[in-house]
């Protein structure tokens, strides 16, 4: 298996100057904030390929049971969480959920949103 660079060694000045928003905030969310000294903090690279057969969401309309997708209302991947909805096709009980004012990796640790996240999990599952 090959990864890709271990993102630690990547200087400050550059990860904050990463072009694509949740790349930076990856850099500060894995690297700066939440960093755990056990994590290797790279991926497993894969070749195009690789990337070019597997398709997420190819089995979507299989689910039969209630779905619930949350993602950020800024995030960056809203896209892939829409078309996975949308395939969703045999649930009958499914919604998804816009969390308010979170990008994609704030939905990971940022208060007001994981608690918003912890409230819509309880009213969608009783």
């Amino acid at each position: 298996m090959i990864y890709n660079a271990n993102m630690t060694e990547m200087k400050p000045e550059v990860g904050h100057q990463l072009p694509i928003e949740m790349y930076r905030e990856g850099y500060e969310y894995y690297v700066e904030t939440h960093f755990h000294p056990n994590s290797h903090s790279c991926f497993l690279q894969r070749n195009l390929m690789d990337l070019m057969v597997y398709d997420p969401v190819q089995f979507m309309y299989l689910l039969d049971q209630p779905l619930l997708m949350m993602v950020g209302d800024h995030a960056d991947t809203n896209y892939m969480s829409e078309q996975a909805f949308d395939l969703a096709i045999t649930t009958k009980e499914k919604e998804l959920y816009y969390l308010k004012d979170a990008t994609h990796i704030q939905t990971y640790y940022k208060e007001s949103v994981v608690k918003e996240a912890i409230e819509k999990l309880d009213i969608f599952y009783k």
